[in-house]
């Protein structure tokens, strides 16, 4: 009789293997299409993988206890040659999970069942990407390709594009060396040191698993305070205040993970972004929670310029607990900033416009000014629970600038 593979299906988004906890059905059992046969378990939850068709249980490839990737064949399923025929396989065709060898191969007693039950690695199906599929970067490089790379101000990010040709995909000095010659003939120009300092903090950034939530806020309250105020305070001003005084509140959301340690920060130093050439410097505003929204103003906007003259003095910068950006400068209205290195959390603030808002009290529509206040943070400190009530705590302090 035509046998055809059980095989570890896809669990799940991300999931690449699971853990067989025990079998439900034995070898000689007759099974129902999609019954359930194996129960496994992958980091996130327990699941049970089913029978592709009815059929009967002719062995098992796999062991209890042990994990095997998705695609790795588990055991074989005599069918009857209209079930076979019913799912595209004969005596010639291509066994799914069989390595494309045909269904008779997989009972003439060629291939041994340590073969089958290898961890096989699925086979990309998307074409045409424009990196391959299989460019797995430089995740292992020798001492000679450091050196090399050392050389040159290579980081192994900058590579992360190359498919090498060495064992198991490895990117070898070889590729490395044809990668170099062909940039050389394209267009090239220097990066300013601004430029690979940004570059350098953002990759040292990324290493962490970030994540960013968003609330729309109206902010028609916050313009007209504004617009009486003297000195004029600016609107990402007013979100850093507020951000300083919910995090006098609660500092652990700006704590950052160290080993096992929460770090909770020893003062309330806020940064906020500012555009210079070819770059964004991050001024430092010291105790930000002490000082009112209108005593901040003056070294604010003295920061602002000296920040794009690029001669910030060295007590205003660094250090700092968490950052401030408004995009909305640019007109963008959602962005998801990156937390600098040392940081936890950066909050933004976008571009306002108008929106209908419904009135209660009117029974209508009505015009407000509404902007998108994000945060993003660092997903090992700070869960969406604890990041969706401090931004809601930072909303509900700018809804009351008058007593920021």
């Amino acid at each position: 009789m035509p046998q055809i593979p059980i095989i570890m299906p896809q669990l799940g988004e991300s999931i690449a293997e699971a853990t067989i906890i025990s079998f439900l059905v034995k070898p000689g059992d007759q099974v129902a299409a999609d019954q359930d046969v194996v129960e496994v378990e992958t980091n996130k939850a327990s699941m049970n993988v089913s029978s592709p068709c009815p059929g009967r249980v002719q062995k098992w490839l796999v062991k209890a206890g042990e994990s095997y990737l998705v695609g790795a064949v588990l055991g074989h399923l005599e069918v009857s040659a209209e079930e076979a025929a019913r799912l595209g396989l004969d005596e010639n065709g291509p066994v799914p999970g069989n390595g494309g060898l045909p269904a008779s191969s997989a009972t003439n007693g060629k291939k041994s069942d340590a073969e089958f039950s290898k961890k096989a690695a699925v086979q990309p199906t998307v074409r045409g990407l424009p990196v391959p599929a299989h460019a797995a970067g430089a995740s292992y490089m020798s001492p000679r390709m450091k050196a090399r790379m050392n050389e040159l101000g290579l980081h192994a990010a900058d590579l992360a594009g190359i498919a090498g040709s060495g064992t198991a995909g490895r990117v070898t000095v070889e590729d490395f060396e044809k990668f170099i010659a062909n940039l050389e003939k394209c267009k090239l120009s220097p990066a300013s040191s601004m430029r690979v300092a940004v570059a350098d903090a953002m990759r040292r950034s990324w290493t962490r698993p970030l994540a960013t939530v968003a609330l729309p806020i109206s902010i028609d309250v916050l313009l007209a305070h504004r617009k009486a105020s003297e000195p004029k305070p600016g609107p990402a001003l007013y979100a850093l205040r507020a951000l300083a005084i919910a995090l006098s509140e609660n500092s652990a959301p700006a704590g950052r993970l160290v080993g096992n340690k929460i770090v909770h920060p020893q003062a309330i130093d806020v940064g906020f972004a500012v555009e210079a050439e070819d770059g964004v410097l991050v001024p430092v505003l010291r105790g930000a929670d002490k000082k009112p929204l209108g005593e901040l103003v003056a070294r604010y906007n003295e920061l602002v310029e000296l920040a794009r003259q690029r001669r910030l003095p060295l007590d205003a910068t660094g250090g700092s607990i968490a950052t401030v950006t408004n995009f909305g400068t640019f007109g963008l209205t959602w962005a998801t900033p990156i937390p600098l290195p040392e940081q936890t959390i950066v909050l933004g603030m976008g571009a306002g416009r108008k929106v209908p808002n419904w009135d209660e009290k009117k029974g209508q529509f009505v015009p407000v000014t509404e902007a998108n206040l994000t945060l993003s943070f660092d997903h090992r400190v700070l869960d969406g629970g604890a990041a969706g009530r401090l931004l809601a705590r930072i909303a509900a302090l700018m809804g009351q600038p008058e007593k920021l």
